[in-house]
């Protein structure tokens, strides 16, 4: 079958997306395909032998002359160029013309081939705006924000804030990507290493070290990093380096006051104690019975240090949740206190397993709720069960007793109601450890007092082992 060329290539042309046109040297137009109509509102007739310059926005016409000057005086075969372009109802389009000077004698005039780019270039803009936007707010926080390719061979962003807490310059850092590794502690180094090597592994990873040889590497960092994996590779790695100095600072001199109370306080007590039982052994009443109440009270205060060193180690510690089965948790937990008080019963009903994010602490904070029920009861005989339960986003621990209503201090220090300066004795020390551990590990507590005892429900976030 022969196949009229002439004739399927004006059909392909009145059918093209694109609006196809022809131009002379002057810019008048001398054929446009019927995309235009659907592109621009425009009949082909109405364009033809129009001077296609008054269709364009003011702004971009110089735009659009020079690009067509490169095409009909200085000989380039082509040339593209964007601009906004008129449609019928007053409205612009922005277009992305390709001018051509194509080699055929029988084609008086330049090939325009232009497509309709509006949504492209809103999406540009409002990535700029967004781009901007994040500058101005990265340029104003005290955090060092930043982005490095999958490899850590070039800063693809890092705001201002780098060049006072790292002690380096930016130009510098974009430079030479791995200059950053020259201001962190000698000693830091390898571990920075490997966390870079983790992050680029596809790991987020959080890391502590010091920084900055312009002030003695005096400077402490914690840097949380992110992989952007795409098509399972990882493509570029975000993150931000916080200057946690003060912290550190605040946590090494609560460490050294802590030993040194700690020490203090246990030789003194160890002195009084001594004293005090050899005169509960000696002396007749009443004496006796002071010395005992000197004993008892001194044994109370070391309990009170021990419980404070716990607190102290769980505040500095810097731990993390992680995912701990809370079965053999509660179960280690319990066994001890039934040993220790063979008068309580404490019944369990726990699953095979039940994964939560929690501190590793956790099982203190259940021996200590244990404990403090055993404490509550008036002959050390409570009736408490402990039952575990997994729901579909928590995990929650419950313990009830059949002890009389729980005084209204400790349970609001439980449930974070009581105010740190309200603490006005040492009892609730142990609810206080109990509180931040369960504070710290994302959870929350509930209480509820009813006439035959107290219910404890501590519920903390479902995990996966």
């Amino acid at each position: 079958m022969d196949v009229d060329i002439g004739n399927l290539a004006s059909i392909l042309l009145e059918h093209a997306q694109d609006k196809l046109a022809v131009v002379d040297e002057s810019g008048r137009y001398l054929y446009v395909n019927d995309a235009s109509e659907s592109l621009l509102g425009y009949e082909p007739a109405q364009l033809v032998g129009e001077q296609s310059r008054e269709y364009v926005h003011p702004d971009d016409r110089q735009t659009v002359a020079d690009r067509f000057e490169r095409v009909s005086a200085t000989g380039d075969r082509s040339a593209t160029v964007r601009y906004r372009h008129a449609t019928r109802s007053g409205e612009w389009v922005w277009l992305e013309s390709r001018f051509t000077d194509l080699p055929d004698d029988a084609l008086e005039g330049y090939a325009v081939s232009s497509r309709d780019i509006t949504d492209q270039i809103a999406a540009e803009r409002d990535r700029r705006d967004a781009e901007s936007r994040l500058r101005t707010i990265a340029g104003t926080v005290g955090d060092v924000l930043w982005m490095f390719d999958g490899d850590w061979s070039e800063v693809l962003f890092v705001n201002p804030a780098y060049e006072d807490v790292f002690g380096q310059s930016v130009a510098n850092l974009e430079a030479d990507p791995q200059q950053f590794l020259e201001v962190v502690h000698p000693d830091d180094v390898p571990c920075v290493r490997e966390a870079m090597r983790r992050v680029s592994s596809g790991e987020s990873v959080d890391v502590e070290y010091r920084v900055n040889p312009t002030t003695d590497y005096g400077r402490w960092v914690w840097v949380r990093s992110e992989p952007i994996v795409e098509d399972g590779e990882v493509v570029r790695i975000v993150g931000f380096s916080r200057d946690i100095t003060d912290r550190r600072r605040r946590e090494r001199q609560l460490a050294v006051m802590d030993n040194l109370l700690r020490h203090n306080l246990r030789n003194d007590l160890s002195v009084i104690l001594g004293n005090a039982e050899c005169i509960a052994r000696e002396a007749e009443e009443p004496s006796h019975g002071r010395a005992e109440i000197i004993r008892q009270q001194g044994a109370d205060l070391l309990e009170s240090a021990d419980k404070q060193r716990e607190i102290i180690e769980l505040l500095t510690a810097q731990s993390v949740p992680d995912a701990i089965d809370l079965v053999p948790v509660v179960a280690d937990a319990v066994e001890p206190i039934r040993e220790r008080y063979p008068d309580a019963t404490i019944r369990t009903a726990l699953p095979d397993a039940a994964t939560a994010n929690a501190l590793y602490e956790i099982q203190l904070a259940v021996t200590e709720l244990l404990e403090n029920a055993v404490d509550h009861a008036p002959d050390k005989s409570p009736d408490i069960s402990v039952t575990v339960r997994s729901r579909p986003e928590t995990v929650d621990i419950e313990i009830r007793d059949s002890c009389p209503p729980i005084p209204e201090v400790e349970f609001r220090v439980l449930t974070g109601d009581w105010e740190m300066d309200d603490v006005y004795h040492t009892s609730g020390l142990g609810l206080w450890l109990v509180y931040w551990v369960v504070d710290l590990s994302d959870g929350h507590i509930a209480f509820e007092r009813t006439e035959t005892g107290n219910a404890i429900t501590v519920t903390l976030p479902r995990g996966q082992l």
